[in-house]
């Protein structure tokens, strides 16, 4: 892709503003961190490996994808608040599903573990001066400021809860 190509602020920043309503990074990863531990393990447990339409994600893999996709966007903002140079590559989010073993872990762990890897995400974002947060990052296709990663990664977490709330939670409420 050309230089001219990139694209500043690309269009899903808009989606993700709107899902973070407006709020600034240190308050959305706070509130998503409130998120999760409010997360109803019961519930997860009793819709098990149950999806809403055949060839969609159980609520095991969706976990483990927030909590893959929250490492990948991580380690893209620690390149560029080093300003190490390189241009992270896109990942493919349906083979990193397709080969997880979400399904062989409990919804538990993968809170858990959720839960941790947000809490580190807290702390990274914490000791970036605001120079840095506002560092301009070039990925493979776009370009954004680094506070807009962290942003991302609440309104990932936002989207994908709201597809569980709309779509899993009902699997839930059909046995009763």
């Amino acid at each position: 892709m050309k230089n001219q190509e990139v694209k500043k602020n690309p269009e899903f920043l808009t989606y993700v503003y709107e899902l973070n309503q407006g709020i600034e990074l240190t308050e959305a990863l706070t509130k998503s961190l409130e998120e999760i531990n409010r997360i109803d393990i019961a519930q997860l447990n009793r819709i098990g490996l149950k999806t809403y339409k055949e060839g969609k994600w159980t609520t095991h893999k969706i976990l483990q994808h927030l909590i893959d996709w929250e490492r990948i966007w991580c380690f893209r903002a620690i390149l560029f608040a080093r300003n190490e140079g390189s241009v992270p590559d896109a990942h493919d989010q349906e083979i990193m599903g397709k080969n997880s073993n979400a399904d062989e872990l409990s919804i538990e762990q993968l809170v858990n573990e959720l839960r941790m890897v947000r809490q580190s995400t807290i702390m990274m974002f914490e000791s970036f001066s605001k120079e840095i947060l506002e560092t301009n990052c070039r990925f493979f296709e776009y370009e954004m400021p680094l506070f807009a990663i962290g942003l991302t990664i609440t309104a990932h977490q936002i989207h994908h809860f709201n597809v569980i709330k709309e779509r899993y939670i009902p699997l839930d409420q059909m046995e009763k």
